[in-house]
């Protein structure tokens, strides 16, 4: 049995429940609440040096972290349904769509980056909640121009690496208040996602830490 550290509006455990579960693995949730500052306590500092979420333990005990690895993980333990194309040139394209959205977008509205802007400059809330939906806009508007028509997901009839990276961060662009007036193509992505087991299992609010 695998464990996830995890929580539940996390985008990062979003990506990697979602990976699990069209996977077919089964895995234990272990709460981990990044408000109340848990991932500060010693014991889970020793197991994910970063502070942050997920981390999967494996059966043997060895800890993973960071959500692109862990998923490059399942993706080699698991390789079907596959996460990536065999194709070479489709395969960049995949994986830079799902960059604009862990590494672009995540990062600069981590809950940490956010904190930080908040207490050491002096950001009120609303110009809190400005900067991250200015950033997501950007990215998001990054990740549609480089989408191809027909496909039901981003590139393929099947979800891959790059829609589980956008529906986690949708999920953040509707709870900010994003303006999605633009993005209808990621928006059809999102419904199609959503009605697949996998990701519908997946979402914040189906998370026994949800609140």
């Amino acid at each position: 049995m695998l464990t996830l550290y995890s929580y539940w509006r996390s985008t990062t455990s979003y990506r990697v429940r979602v990976a699990l579960n069209l996977k077919g693995l089964s895995y234990e949730t272990v709460p981990v609440d990044l408000v109340a500052g848990d991932q500060r306590a010693p014991d889970y500092v020793a197991k994910n040096p970063s502070k942050g979420v997920p981390a999967l333990v494996l059966e043997d005990g060895t800890v993973l972290t960071q959500s692109l690895a862990i998923l490059d993980y399942l993706d080699h333990i698991a390789p079907d349904p596959a996460l990536l194309p065999d194709d070479s040139i489709l395969r960049a394209k995949v994986q830079a769509a799902a960059q604009i959205m862990a590494l672009d977008v995540h990062p600069v509205n981590n809950l940490k980056v956010v904190m930080r802007l908040k207490s050491e400059h002096g950001f009120p809330n609303d110009d809190g909640i400005a900067w991250m939906r200015h950033w997501m806009s950007e990215g998001l508007h990054a990740y549609q121009a480089l989408l191809p028509e027909g496909p039901v997901y981003s590139f393929s009839d099947s979800p891959l690496l790059c829609d589980i990276c956008l529906v986690a961060q949708l999920y953040n662009a509707h709870r900010w208040g994003v303006d999605m007036t633009h993005f209808a193509r990621l928006l059809e992505i999102e419904e199609h996602a959503l009605k697949l087991p996998a990701f519908d299992a997946a979402r914040p609010e189906n998370q026994p830490d949800a609140n």
